[in-house]
Parts: structure tokens; C-alpha cells; sequence
């Protein structure tokens, strides 16, 4: 059994998120076949960068230093990446779905013929038995991910090629480290020998790098209103409840189309996931679209006028009521007992 691969996204001196949530997920899957959890980081002045990695698991780290390959452009990073693929051999290989991930993976896919599963939302090995020829297979990787706009989960496996390939959502997976002692080995990748002037037509020139505005992601607690909430203007006691509480305000697919907020707050399958330690959902129903971005949450409270709401099948404490009415109510007293 070959290695699993999490390619590291590497900008602005830190590594995202979500490649050390793969790293995560990766070092567990990586137990399960007993083989090792190898990386890769492309980039500029990378020095120490193995510091960052190793907590999380990595066996073995592939850097390519070189100012050319920072900021990221397609060719070079692909070229070395299919190189490194050809060279090791991985079973598995797992990308960010970022705007990076979703433009590298699939060159490297193309190049390498074998396949590719998008947006996964959950990873795990399992056995499978082809009926045709009667060819069973074990520990394949079950790459799991809305499909039909959400309305189903898809299971998804690649038998017959390698690596098996995936993108991975943001948030899906927990980031945690495996130890803080562990160490890997750095093996440095010849970038010189395999880079030529063909591989940079295009160079960048300046960067303009604008910061989010909103950070649901990263809020302990999070006050998300559905299409429940009825109006715009509603959504004002959110805000409200959530300024009170140090909170965040996220939304349903359904609030968010009917343009009682930005898109940049709407959690879900087609959203943002979410961790937070107080989820507060006021007005949704609870259909598998968004609850897929919000079930981690570590306390729910559910506030619906429907008792049946499938949310409440989910919530720590459901309130039975009207928005208006209880909302105003928590704010009263949030405000009262706040210090």
C-alpha cells in the first residue's frame, strides 16, 4: 500500500486551514492503512516551514523553494506536483476545494488519467465488489459529497486508478494536531533541474489581496437565520442578539436568495461550514443542505414555530415560538445579564 499525499496550500507566510484539516484527516486515514502521510508545500522562503507540519502527523515533507513558484501559478506547481506523483506513487491524494485546489487537481488528474471527486464533504475507506465482473476491492476511498444540489449524498470511488484524488470543503474536516513531538523528514525537491522558462508565460505583476469582512468561520457562537425569519428587517434582531453575545450572523440557502443577507454569511452545503460552540438557528427548518454545514456544532438552540422542524432532531434545546416574540425577549435579558 503507497502513501497518502495532502498537497499544502502555502500564502501570505502560513499554511490554510484547510490543508492542515487534511492533514488531520489524512494522518487518521493513513493509520487505518498502516502506511505513511506524506505533504507537499510549494512555495518561497520556506525555511522552518516543517515546524508547522510535522504536529499534524506528516512522515515526509516535498518542499520546492524557489521565488518563482510563489505567488502560485498553474503550470510550475502542476509540473512539480505530477513529477513528485509520478516519482512516489501515492494511493490517495487530497487537495483544499479552493480556488488553488479546484484549478491544480484537475490538470494533475488529467495528466495522471485517473479520477477526481470535487467538494468532498467526508472520507473514509471501505470494501467494494463489482457486479459485472464479480472483482471484489478493499480499501478503496469512499469519497462522499452533496450531489443534485444537495438533495443527495453521493458515494463516490475510483478502483482501477491511481492515486485516488479529491478535493476536500473547507471546515468540513476537524483541525487538530497527531503531536506535538512528531518528526518527519524533509526531502527537498529539485526544482532548478525541472523548471524551464515554458512553464512561466505568465507572471504576476502586483497582488491586491482584499480580507474578509465577515468571519463566521472562525466565531464561537453564530445566530443563523432562515427563511423563518421572515424579512430584512427581522434579520436586524439577529445582528442585534449577535452583537450582544460576540457572535457572528450566518443564513440559510433559502434567506439568503431571498436577499435578507449577503451570500458571505449563508451556511451549508453551499455555504460555509461551520464548528462554533453556540449555534443558534432561528426560523430554519433543518433540511440536510444546511444542517451538512452546521452539525458540529458543539450547543444548538433551534427557534421555530414548528415543532416537527427537522432541526429540532439536531437541537440541544428547541424553542417553540415565533421569532418576534423571542428574540426581542433574548436580547432583553441577554443585555441585562451581560456584564
Amino acid at each position: 500500500m503507497n502513501n497518502i499525499f495532502v498537497y499544502c496550500e502555502f500564502d501570505e507566510d502560513h499554511i490554510a486551514d484547510v490543508s492542515l484539516e487534511l492533514l488531520t484527516k489524512a494522518r487518521k486515514l493513513a493509520n487505518e492503512l498502516g502506511c505513511k502521510l506524506e505533504a507537499g508545500i510549494l512555495g518561497h522562503n520556506l525555511k522552518g516551514i516543517e515546524k508547522h507540519v510535522f504536529p499534524y502527523g506528516v512522515d515526509v515533507l516535498h518542499l520546492a523553494d524557489d521565488k518563482r513558484l510563489y505567488p502560485y501559478t498553474t503550470l510550475p506547481h502542476a509540473h512539480l506536483i505530477i513529477d513528485l506523483f509520478e516519482k512516489i506513487k501515492p494511493e490517495v491524494a487530497l487537495f483544499g476545494a479552493t480556488s488553488v485546489g479546484r484549478d491544480l487537481a484537475p490538470r494533475i488528474a488529467s495528466k495522471l488519467k485517473c479520477g477526481l471527486t470535487a467538494d468532498c464533504t467526508s472520507l473514509v475507506f471501505g470494501d467494494h465488489k463489482d457486479n459485472k465482473s464479480g472483482k471484489e476491492y478493499t480499501n478503496l476511498l469512499y469519497q462522499i459529497r452533496p450531489a443534485f444540489g444537495g438533495n443527495i449524498i453521493a458515494t463516490i470511488i475510483n478502483p482501477d486508478t491511481r492515486p485516488q484524488m479529491a478535493t476536500v470543503r473547507e471546515g468540513v474536516m476537524k483541525k487538530e494536531f497527531h503531536s506535538e513531538s512528531y518528526k518527519g523528514t524533509v526531502k527537498h525537491i529539485d526544482v532548478k533541474e525541472l523548471l524551464h522558462d515554458d512553464l512561466f508565460p505568465v507572471r504576476v505583476v502586483e497582488r491586491h489581496m482584499e480580507k474578509r469582512k465577515v468571519n463566521i468561520k472562525g466565531s464561537p457562537v453564530i445566530i443563523s437565520g432562515g427563511y423563518g425569519v421572515g424579512s430584512k428587517e427581522n434579520f436586524d434582531m439577529l445582528f442585534e442578539l449577535a452583537d450582544i453575545l460576540g457572535g457572528e450572523v450566518g443564513a440559510s440557502r433559502a434567506a439568503v436568495d431571498a436577499g435578507f443577507v449577503d451570500h458571505e454569511r449563508q451556511v451549508g452545503q453551499t455555504g460555509i461550514t461551520v464548528r462554533p460552540k453556540l449555534y443558534i438557528a432561528c426560523g430554519i427548518s433543518g433540511a440536510v443542505q444546511h444542517t451538512a454545514g452546521m452539525s458540529e456544532s458543539a450547543k444548538i438552540i433551534a427557534i421555530n414555530n414548528d415543532p416537527k422542524a427537522p432541526i429540532n432532531q439536531i437541537a440541544d434545546y428547541s424553542i417553540i415560538g415565533n421569532i418576534e416574540d423571542i428574540i426581542p425577549k433574548m436580547i432583553k435579558y441577554y443585555k441585562k445579564n451581560t456584564k
